[in-house]
């Protein structure tokens, strides 16, 4: 397993890869749902999906509530305490939030991931690789070199205790625009974890890094992911 790869060829949209898995007539559940955007996308694809959605945040969790859609059930808890039964599930989703989990929980939420799942059942675990433009930019404010490492260390002891065996590994990037600064600010910036590291002298620095990319208009950058695809014993 490989923490970064620093020669991805591939780019395309993630929801494109879901799809190559076979989710149809399946139990699906989402760990760390945030505004269900992914969760919409594979409820609506395909044929008989049944997929629950899970959110520790409890203001988002209402939000999401409202939704109020045929085949997804939003419930508020967090990866290291699923209140499913055992071998319930026929694959989980992770995107982007495993690395928001406290390092102490994670061996935890590694073994509620693994309760759940059926047996040969599949985790698929994307996270954001520690490298690229957007990255640098970000880490200006909010710097999570050492969470997504913890993260990755986490995934790759799983799979070396046995815990589970390693599927695959996928690197791929995708495309990433912005207007402006403005609109970056708003997407990147105003976020409630970010507001300990917010003043306008280093907004004022990300803003002349970000418009040093192309004069701070319809910037493009790749964002580079790696999807751990674990599967169950």
């Amino acid at each position: 397993m490989k923490l970064i790869e620093t020669n991805i060829t591939e780019t395309f949209e993630e929801i494109y890869l879901i799809e190559t898995l076979n989710l149809d007539n399946k139990k699906i559940l989402e760990l760390g749902c945030g505004s269900a955007s992914m969760t919409k996308k594979i409820a609506a694809n395909g044929n008989n999906r049944e997929v629950i959605a899970c959110e520790v945040d409890k203001i988002q969790h209402k939000q999401n509530l409202k939704l109020d859609l045929e085949n997804i059930e939003f419930i508020l808890c967090g990866a290291e305490n699923i209140p499913l039964d055992d071998n319930s599930i026929d694959i989980i989703f992770m995107f982007k939030s495993f690395h928001h989990i406290p390092e102490e929980l994670m061996p935890q939420a590694l073994n509620e991931i693994c309760r759940v799942l059926k047996p040969n059942a599949l985790a698929y675990i994307s996270e954001p690789l520690f490298a690229g433009d957007q990255n640098a930019l970000v880490a200006m404010f909010h710097d999570e070199e050492k969470v997504r490492i913890d993260a990755f260390n986490n995934i790759k002891k799983s799979v070396e205790n046995g815990q589970f065996k390693l599927f695959k590994e996928i690197f791929f990037q995708t495309k990433v625009f912005y207007k402006d600064f403005e609109e970056f600010k708003k997407k990147q910036m105003n976020l409630t974890y970010n507001n300990d590291q917010s003043n306008q002298e280093l907004e004022d620095k990300v803003k002349n890094k970000f418009n040093s990319y192309n004069s701070g208009q319809n910037v493009e950058f790749l964002k580079p992911f790696r999807v751990d695809i674990l599967q169950k014993y």
